[in-house]
């Protein structure tokens, strides 16, 4: 028989505000209305305390991304510019304080769990980021949010982070922000570059100077089923965390490497992001002190990136009462 902790869910109205109206576009606001709509009638709901996104200092955003970077970006939405830096990044005249908020609200979560206020919290934001570099938007990415939040929670709280990206894709945005640093560890799981955008994140890439040996890539070949991560999490994840030693845990949670998501030839179950989020709740707990903060990246066919959502919360949150 399995009970749930309670956890805290971050979200925000606003964040539907940036669409871009095509109706073809994958990175739509449906993302997160489906998300809320399953929680709404999910066995979870007694448990999530719901708290709005507020935006945050733009100073904070300084540690990741230059400042002639994000006054371009807010000159290009405000301008009514289709995009930026590629037509895949599509904006609209709202994007740029849309993109703010949802980079803040993994500062909200840290400052939340710092606070006592709340251990385990949920990030249910987009645009996604963790393709964004430091002068560039990248892969429907503006901010990188995952970024932001484990720079925040590292130099506000001066906490050692452990950064866990199970996106399909590589969160380069994230491993070029971090590659030099001792003191955040970057794993990311992901389809193998030479199959999958961006083309990043090969096994030998591991960190430079100081930060050699804190980035770890395990890149899966298309196809690549349930087994193999839970084989990467066992045999390579856990030595690492046991090695670095974390106080703190951000989670890039992506959500398209689900079998019925085209965005990627992965072939994961829903049932593999409940043990996902099994697998982060026991390392929050053994490490951590509990504190993780978990932030939405991708995920694009509606009914299983709700339904994958909903299983990886269950599993974060989840408490084995036959222990």
């Amino acid at each position: 028989m399995t009970n749930f902790r309670n956890f805290t869910v971050i979200d925000h109205c606003q964040f539907d505000a940036h669409d871009i109206g095509s109706g073809t576009h994958p990175e739509s606001p449906d993302r997160l209305g489906v998300i809320r709509s399953r929680l709404k009638g999910s066995i979870l709901k007694d448990f999530i305390t719901q708290v709005e996104a507020s935006t945050v200092d733009r100073d904070i955003f300084l540690a990741v991304h230059d400042d002639a970077y994000l006054y371009r970006f807010e000159e290009a939405a405000l301008s009514g510019n289709l995009d930026i830096d590629h037509s895949d990044n599509q904006i609209c005249y709202e994007s740029f304080d849309v993109a703010m908020l949802s980079a803040s609200a993994g500062v909200n979560a840290i400052d939340l769990i710092e606070s006592n206020r709340a251990k385990t919290v949920y990030c249910n934001i987009r645009p996604p980021g963790h393709h964004a570099e430091r002068k560039a938007a990248l892969g429907f990415c503006f901010l990188n949010n995952s970024l932001v939040a484990a720079r925040y929670w590292q130099k506000k709280y001066q906490k050692r982070v452990f950064v866990i990206d199970w996106d399909a894709h590589h969160g380069n945005g994230i491993q070029s922000g971090v590659e030099s640093d001792p003191d955040i560890f970057y794993v990311s799981i992901h389809e193998h570059p030479t199959f999958s955008f961006p083309g990043t994140g090969y096994a030998e890439e591991v960190g430079v100077g100081e930060g050699k040996g804190t980035i770890l890539n395990i890149p899966l070949p298309p196809g690549a089923t349930d087994e193999m991560v839970i084989r990467a999490l066992n045999e390579k994840v856990a030595p690492a965390l046991k090695k670095f030693k974390p106080e703190a845990i951000v989670v890039a949670a992506g959500f398209d490497g689900h079998q019925l998501d085209d965005m990627s030839a992965l072939c994961y179950s829903t049932n593999l992001y409940a043990q996902l989020g099994v697998y982060m709740n026991v390392w929050a707990q053994q490490y951590c002190g509990g504190r993780i903060v978990s932030i939405l990246e991708g995920g694009y066919h509606l009914q299983a990136l709700a339904a994958s959502v909903e299983a990886y919360l269950a599993g974060l949150s989840a408490i084995d009462t036959n222990k």
